[in-house]
């Protein structure tokens, strides 16, 4: 079971999802087209094939931490919380009430702007602040978050009003990782 789910509250419904972009294997899969160019080239040249099938094998190495920062960092937003969750054997998780969200800040370098990735930051009252990266989609991540805070705090999705079509939009735009309607 899933953190997010399993830390639901009585009556408590998540919103949206939002995951960490591909982004994360970028070095990874640098490092692979590299061990394949090698193996490429041992086929016409003096470069010994053991030298590319290497350098193919520290790019999956690399692939497997981002791999389970992809698998286990959940990023969610329910009707009264957000709930965020990094890490497997070191796990950091922030379960912030909506009230308490002061302020809400995204950062996207150019290519996150052209891939749609980037850096979302959390502050909440009593000083808490935290930043997470490389979040998939992070402009609608705070969007649902917006669209929760200002639908009264948890009031629900069955609300009427601008907030309501904006937050049935934002369930729609935050691609697969979203929640169906029950």
């Amino acid at each position: 079971m899933k953190y997010l789910d399993s830390s639901l509250l009585p009556g408590e419904r998540v919103v949206a999802r939002a995951r960490l972009h591909p982004i994360v294997y970028l070095r990874a899969a640098a490092v692979a087209v590299v061990g394949l160019a090698l193996l490429v080239a041992s086929a016409s040249t003096d470069v010994p094939a053991a030298a590319g099938a290497a350098v193919l094998f520290v790019g999956a190495l690399l692939a497997v931490p981002p791999w389970i920062d992809a698998r286990t960092s959940e990023f969610g937003v329910t009707d009264k919380r957000v709930v965020i969750k990094v890490g497997l054997v070191r796990r950091r998780t922030l379960e912030l009430l909506l009230r308490q969200i002061e302020a809400i800040s995204v950062e996207q370098s150019v290519p996150g702007r052209l891939f749609n990735y980037g850096t979302v930051s959390l502050s909440g009252t009593g000083g808490v602040k935290e930043t997470f990266h490389a979040i998939a989609r992070p402009l609608e991540f705070r969007r649902a978050i917006q669209a929760q805070s200002v639908s009264g705090e948890g009031a629900g999705l069955h609300d009427a009003g601008p907030a309501s079509s904006v937050r049935h939009r934002v369930e729609q735009d935050i691609d697969s990782q979203t929640v169906p309607r029950q």
